[in-house]
C-alpha cells in the first residue's frame, strides 16, 4: 500500500527535516498541505526516505525547499531520483517563454531573405547532385558488370507499370473536360469541329507530358525520398559507404534510369488517353463521330507537336528522380525529417516541372516549333 507522504523534523538535529512516503500525483492534495506547513529556516532536507517520486512530487518537493529557504545542494535524494529532481528544478527556475512571432516589416524581410537563401542552397545542391550522378553514370557506362539491371527493372515496374491506371484515368478525364469546355466556347461561333485541334495540340504538346510528370512527382518522388530517407535514418547508407559501396551507383542511378525510360512511355499513353476522352465527348455531345475525329486529327495535327511533348519527358524524369533522391539523402535521421523531406520533394518537383514546362513552351514558340 502506498505510504503517506510526510515532512518531519529530526529531534536530534533541529535544522534537519526528512521527507518520506510516496511523493506522486496520486497524493497531490496531501502534498500541497505538507508543503504549505513547511517552516522557514530548514538547513537540510533529507529526501532519501521518499519511496516513489514523479514529476508532480518533484515539483512540490522543490517548492517546499524553496519556501523553506533551502538551497538546491542541501536537498539529499536517492540516486534514482536525482536526475528527475534536477530536470524539474531547471524547468521551475527557468520556465519556457512563449515565443511571440514578429509580423513586422523587418521580420517579413528576414523571412524572405532566409527563404531565398534556402532555395539558393537547394538549387546548388541539386546541380551538384546532378553532376555527381552524371559522373558516376559515365564512370560505369563501359563497365556492364556494374549496371544494376535487376534494381532498374524493379523500379521500372513500380514507377511505370503500377502508375499506368492512374495516368490513363486522369488523362482521359482531363481530355473529356477540355473537350467539353472547348465545345461550349466554340459552339457560339459554330466551330465545334475545331475541338479536334484543341485536344490534339494541347495534349500532344502540354497536357500529356505535364499531367504525367505531376502524377509521378507526387507518386514517385515522394516514394524515392521516403525509401532513401528511411535508409539514411537507419544508417544503412553509411554502412554502404563503410563497406566500399557507392550509394549513388546502387540507389540513385537505377531510379534515374527507370524513370527516364518509363516517363516517356507513360506520356505517350497519357496523350492517347486524352485523345480518347476528346473522342468520347465528340461522339456523345458534338455529333463528331470517332472516324471523323481521327480523320481530321490526321489531316490537321503535325508530327512536331508530338515530338515537342515527348522531348520534354526525359528532362522531367531526370528532375523528378534527382530531387526525390537528393531529398532522401538529406534526411537527418528522425521520422519528422523524413516527413519534411518527403513533402519538400513533392513541392519542389511539381514547382520545378511546371516552371521548366513554361520556359520550354516559350522557347518552342519563339523557335517556331
Amino acid at each position: 500500500m502506498p505510504a503517506k507522504p510526510e515532512l518531519q523534523r529530526d529531534p536530534s538535529k533541529p535544522d534537519l527535516w526528512s521527507a518520506t512516503g510516496d511523493w506522486t500525483l496520486a497524493h497531490a492534495a496531501q502534498l500541497e498541505q505538507v508543503v504549505a506547513k513547511a517552516p522557514e529556516g530548514i538547513g537540510v532536507l533529507d529526501a532519501r526516505g521518499i519511496d516513489s517520486l514523479d514529476a508532480s512530487g518533484a515539483m512540490l518537493l522543490w517548492r517546499g525547499a524553496r519556501n523553506a529557504g533551502i538551497e538546491g545542494g542541501n536537498v539529499q535524494l536517492r540516486p534514482e531520483h536525482t536526475s528527475l529532481f534536477a530536470t524539474v528544478q531547471g524547468i521551475c527556475q527557468n520556465p519556457p517563454r512563449k515565443v511571440v512571432k514578429d509580423y513586422g516589416v523587418r521580420a517579413m524581410l528576414g523571412r524572405i531573405g532566409y527563404t531565398v537563401e534556402d532555395n539558393a542552397r537547394e538549387i546548388i545542391a541539386l546541380l551538384a547532385f546532378g553532376g555527381e550522378a552524371l559522373m558516376t553514370a559515365l564512370k560505369i557506362a563501359f563497365q556492364p558488370k556494374r549496371w544494376r539491371v535487376t534494381s532498374t527493372v524493379a523500379h521500372m515496374e513500380s514507377v511505370g507499370i503500377d502508375a499506368v491506371p492512374l495516368v490513363l484515368l486522369l488523362s482521359f478525364m482531363v481530355g473529356a473536360v477540355v473537350a467539353f469546355l472547348g465545345s461550349e466556347v466554340l459552339s457560339e461561333f459554330g466551330a465545334e469541329i475545331f475541338v479536334v485541334e484543341l485536344i490534339g495540340i494541347s495534349f500532344l504538346r502540354e497536357f500529356g507530358v505535364l499531367l504525367t510528370a505531376i502524377v509521378l512527382a507526387g507518386r514517385t518522388a515522394s516514394a524515392f525520398t521516403a525509401q532513401i530517407g528511411a535508409m539514411q535514418s537507419g544508417e544503412e547508407i553509411d554502412a554502404m559507404r563503410t563497406i566500399g559501396l557507392n550509394p549513388m551507383e546502387f540507389l540513385v542511378l537505377p531510379r534515374i534510369f527507370a524513370l527516364t525510360v518509363m516517363l516517356p512511355l507513360l506520356t505517350f499513353l497519357a496523350m492517347m488517353a486524352g485523345l480518347a476522352g476528346g473522342i468520347v465527348v465528340g461522339a456523345l455531345m458534338l455529333d463528331i463521330s470517332p472516324e471523323m475525329f481521327i480523320a481530321r486529327f490526321y489531316d490537321t495535327i503535325e508530327i512536331r507537336h508530338f515530338l515537342t511533348g515527348m522531348a520534354k519527358a526525359p528532362l522531367f524524369a531526370i528532375i523528378i528522380a534527382l530531387i526525390g533522391c537528393l531529398e532522401g539523402m538529406q534526411v537527418q535521421g528522425t521520422a519528422q525529417s523524413v516527413g519534411e523531406r518527403t513533402t519538400s520533394s513533392v513541392v519542389q518537383t511539381i514547382s520545378l516541372v511546371i516552371f521548366v514546362d513554361a520556359m520550354a513552351a516559350l522557347w518552342f514558340m519563339e523557335m517556331g516549333w
